[in-house]
């Protein structure tokens, strides 16, 4: 019993570290990687590099495989783009293993110590962030301490031995690799643990070969999960990941069946005898073998994949989110793009129906009038679900310049809701209009098309902003916005000279002075998306 506690406390203590180093190094560096990881990817030689990189700094393929099917999902990136990452990714998740095959159990409790005292003791959120990443990384080698004086142990239990014998069969192996990495949701896990095992003398490097295999397809589990529910383009990417580490499975057990004592002498060579490298360097060498014999035919991994999930996503009936899927795993370095992208499409539905409404403003058509109504409904949604989301994502440990984003997203979500509800407020003037059959002159419908003509300019002056994080039409925007501020007072002023000679009723009158009030608020608030980005840019 002593012996099962010992090995389930170093294990849960193995696994905190990795969990808690991961979430620190995304917390601290994530949102800078992801920024590099979308700008380089276009060269899928690059791509494979920085892929490898970004794995090996977060400590997790899952975490860099559920980025890319997220940025898929959202149009972030395309499948040729996201092919060299997610080969990439594959060899960056071996970094795990290589650092546990290194004998640092001696020195983890100075590694925890550091970690705890920058943690508790040294002010500011990035070095909270980097101790944190120390924490993971001492108690990962604490718990990898305790986990092999109980494997010590083991060689003692005929029981264990006997049941570990049974690996012996490739495919029994490869099966329970698979299982133990789908449960774990992470390679780098039952790697390590495997090579514990094997530094014990409790597997022998034949089993070891096979059943790293299998924890490369379990690997694949979380970019599979993220996938569900996501468009057929993200459940693509998720499927080459899969098909990367099937075939390369089919590749090398073949080589295997006919070549193991060759590739068992090979591995033996370059890593100095020593059972613990050999595992770890087994599992590099597998990932760098199935990247090298990939990467030149990526583009047919992109065809089967496309001829594996044909066709296009199909139009959701009813009120539906589509880049935001509450069924996914939740992703912390890719929670704010997708609450952007899901912006990003409310803004623009928003400008579409406020254009909409202008027309119906003009011909009163009962077709288009229905329509503005249909959708400011489904923007009342789209505000309700995706504040709710962001609720949610700022309970979460996110990338420090993430957190911070969240406030102005929040804002904006605001801003083009209100610009939805001022669409919703000229097509309810247009039925009054129709109703009573009340008539403008044709100064005075000259005069609101100008001013929305600004309006529709600025709004996709602002959104354009927020979409690429980009400040050059800033200045544009300001100058808009003074114009549509003074153009404001302008025709205020008209309209009261047109009502004191008698060329206006007062039911007309009423209604225009609305109207270009709310021309002009909806113009502070497209201001306002443009200065949130500008703010989140600050920060």
């Amino acid at each position: 019993m002593s012996l099962l506690l010992t090995l389930a406390g170093g294990l849960g203590l193995f696994l905190f570290g990795m969990s808690f180093m991961s979430q620190g190094l995304q917390k601290a560096a994530g949102a800078k990687l992801r920024n590099v990881l979308t700008a380089i990817s276009s060269n899928k030689y690059v791509a494979v590099l920085f892929g490898a990189l970004f794995t090996a700094i977060i400590q997790s393929s899952g975490a860099t495989t559920v980025m890319v099917v997220t940025f898929v999902n959202a149009g972030l990136m395309d499948l040729v783009q996201a092919v060299g990452i997610i080969f990439g990714a594959n060899i960056g998740t071996t970094i795990t293993a290589q650092l546990v095959s290194f004998n640092l159990t001696a020195v983890a409790p100075v590694i925890l110590l550091v970690g705890v005292v920058m943690f508790l003791f040294i002010k500011g959120p990035m070095f909270k962030k980097i101790g944190e990443v120390i924490i993971g990384f001492g108690s990962l080698f604490m718990g990898i301490s305790m986990m092999s004086a109980a494997m010590s142990e083991l060689n003692n239990y005929p029981q264990v031995i006997g049941t570990l014998s049974k690996l012996t069969n490739p495919f029994l192996a490869i099966l329970v690799g698979l299982i133990i990495t789908v449960i774990v949701q992470s390679s780098s896990v039952t790697v390590s643990i495997l090579l514990l095992m094997a530094g014990q003398g409790l597997v022998s490097l034949p089993v070891c070969f096979y059943f790293i295999l299998g924890c490369n397809i379990g690997s694949c589990t979380p970019a599979v999960m993220a996938s569900l529910g996501a468009k057929k383009d993200a459940k693509r990417a998720a499927l080459i990941h899969v098909l990367f580490n099937v075939f390369g499975m089919i590749i090398i057990s073949v080589i295997l069946i006919f070549a193991m004592q060759p590739f068992t002498a090979f591995i033996q060579s370059v890593s100095g005898g020593s059972i613990k490298r050999c595992v770890a360097n087994t599992d590099t060498i597998y990932k760098v073998f199935q990247t090298i014999i990939f990467l030149p035919v990526s583009n047919q991994f992109i065809k089967l994949v496309n001829r594996l999930i044909p066709g296009d996503d199909k139009e959701q009936k009813g009120f539906t989110l589509e880049y935001i899927n509450h069924s996914t795993i939740f992703s912390p370095t890719a929670a704010v793009i997708e609450a952007k992208s899901e912006i990003s499409r409310m803004g623009d539905m928003a400008e579409e129906n406020l254009k909409l409404a202008m027309h119906c403003f003009t011909d009163g058509d009962r077709e288009k009038i229905d329509r503005v109504y249909a959708t400011e409904k489904y923007i009342d949604y789209l505000t309700h679900e995706i504040t709710n989301y962001m609720v949610d994502v700022n309970q979460q440990q996110l990338p420090v310049s993430d957190s911070l984003k969240i406030a102005g997203l929040f804002h904006v979500v605001s801003d083009i809701e209100r610009i939805g509800d001022h669409a919703e407020n000229i097509v309810d003037a247009a039925v009054q209009i129709q109703e009573q059959g009340i008539e403008f002159s044709k100064k005075a419908l000259k005069e609101l098309h100008e001013m929305f003509e600004k309006d529709m300019r600025i709004i996709t002056l602002s959104l354009e902003m927020f979409d690429s994080e980009n400040k050059e039409h800033l200045d544009e925007i300001l100058a808009l916005e003074e114009d549509i501020d003074r153009m404001e007072k302008e025709l205020h002023n008209s309209h009261i000279r047109r009502m004191s000679k008698g060329k206006c009723s007062p039911e007309s009158g009423l209604i225009y002075t609305d109207l270009v009030t709310g021309l002009e608020r909806v113009a502070d608030h497209a201001t306002n998306i443009a200065f949130s980005m500008v703010d989140m840019d600050s920060m």
